[in-house]
């Protein structure tokens, strides 16, 4: 079931329809039920994964917080890790390791057949697992206190607005929110419209329209035509995630649930530490707190944080997807930024104050050569093989002779895009006018004009559904 389909908009209306006249416990009954029938929409078989996520570690939580022996503590984390680790690497790595073994031994001159299996990757499986386990170690780090209510938690690991591509949350976010009874604003609910309006926009008009032109052009342009592809490609990228993020978070304003910021105009970052500030924020910030900071973070010795720093960016490159060109791309983000971090001293994670972005030369530079930089490594993550990545790095020197094909759609995505760019540009302002009752309706109207102008709905599935 796809945010943007008319199925989905029917869900939607009538799961609200319902929650509005329900107290607090049927609410969230029915939000899980919901959640259930949102992804087994999808396919049912696989509800039995999310049920055995959310039993691990519901069951470890439970025996850490209760017991004073710190063997057992230790044995439940272990546990609880091991199957969501394990029930991911099977259904997303497994035959990644095993046609590389195969190649490994080929090399060895050793005899080897890989037992390849058909296995169908289950759609959200890498966000809900990782949202899932930082239950269980927050817990194990005393960082939040589990809850006896089983379906409380079943519902934070299966809440359907950010099952399938996040944001990923925190139990001490939106578990907090679940458990508390919930009233929805007129604010609140003319902030969730904006943001299903928003993101819808950003999808079906301009997202879908970039990828016609980008699906095309990748494989067979060259030049500057296939400069265009590239840039493209990121706000393709860019507007299909961010639009998946804002619908998710207007959907959920909608019950009462705030979802966190996953995207904040990354593209308008100076440098990649700052990029990945603004980027897929959920999930850097997961890496951050499970990964990077246990191993020492910056204030391990020597060179280990570099190399923490880059075993956090390889790690995140394999976590989009079991391929080697995933990792270059985890790789390229790792090795620049170091070089940033070994340049500016390793300072503070978090600036006390805001950096200032005035239009002054400096700061625009500084933004044009990270955004090249990051499009730069989005070959990597678009191309499927570092052949076809080499390939189209080659193509990139040729002169431009293919003519363009499809100039309306080249036309109507420029266009889209400049209205995205023109909103990011001036966000606070548009929205301190939208926020007015006498222009929020004309505003939405706008909106869903230029949504269905320049897309339809039923279109394209989103990136991060791969994922």
């Amino acid at each position: 079931m796809l945010f943007n389909s008319v199925q989905f908009l029917v869900f939607l209306v009538a799961a609200l329809g319902l929650y509005w006249v329900l107290k607090h416990r049927a609410q969230n009954f029915l939000l899980l039920a919901a959640s259930y029938v949102f992804y087994g929409a999808w396919n049912w078989k696989f509800l039995g994964l999310i049920v055995l996520t959310t039993l691990a570690d519901f069951s470890a939580a439970l025996v850490i917080a209760n017991t004073d022996r710190q063997s057992r503590r230790k044995l439940a984390l272990v546990a609880a890790i091991t199957v969501n680790l394990g029930v991911l690497g099977f259904f997303k790595y497994y035959n990644f390791f095993i046609e590389d073994v195969f190649v490994f031994l080929k090399l060895l001159g050793i005899p080897y057949t890989p037992l390849v299996l058909q296995i169908v990757l289950p759609v959200g499986i890498s966000f809900y697992t990782f949202q899932s386990m930082s239950y269980t170690i927050d817990t194990y780090r005393g960082d939040v206190t589990p809850t006896e209510k089983f379906f409380d938690y079943a519902l934070y690991v299966a809440f359907f607005p950010q099952l399938i591509a996040g944001p990923i949350e925190r139990a001490g976010h939106l578990l907090k929110q679940i458990q508390t009874p919930r009233t929805v604003s007129v604010e609140r609910i003319n902030e969730g419209v904006l943001l299903i309006a928003l993101g819808l926009f950003k999808k079906v008009a301009v997202a879908d329209h970039l990828a016609q032109y980008v699906d095309t052009a990748f494989d067979r342009q060259t030049g500057w035509k296939l400069l265009i592809a590239l840039y493209f490609f990121a706000f393709q990228i860019y507007c299909d995630f961010s639009g998946y993020s804002d619908i998710a978070r207007g959907c959920a304003k909608l019950f009462g649930i705030d979802l966190r910021l996953n995207f904040n105009r990354p593209y308008f970052a100076r440098n990649l530490t700052e990029f990945w500030r603004r980027w897929h924020i959920s999930l850097s910030t997961w890496f951050r707190d499970y990964v990077y900071r246990p191993l020492g973070g910056k204030h391990a010795r020597g060179w280990r944080p570099y190399r923490n720093l880059m075993l956090v960016f390889l790690l995140s490159g394999l976590w989009h997807g079991a391929a080697w060109t995933f990792v270059i791309w985890g790789a390229i983000h790792g090795v620049i930024l170091a070089c940033e971090k070994a340049l500016s001293g390793w300072r503070s994670e978090a600036p006390r104050h805001a950096p200032r972005h005035g239009l002054n030369p400096r700061n625009v530079l500084a933004v044009l050569v990270t955004f090249h930089i990051v499009c730069a490594a989005w070959v990597f993550f678009r191309a499927g093989s570092l052949e076809r990545a080499l390939n189209f790095f080659a193509r990139l020197v040729e002169p431009a002779t293919i003519p363009f094909s499809g100039l309306m759609v080249f036309v109507h995505a420029i266009g889209a895009l400049a209205l995205l760019l023109l909103w990011e540009a001036f966000e606070e302002r548009w929205r301190g006018l939208i926020a007015r009752p006498a222009v929020a309706v004309p505003a939405y109207a706008v909106f869903l004009i230029f949504t269905l102008a320049w897309g339809q709905l039923n279109g394209g599935q989103f990136i991060y559904f791969q994922f």
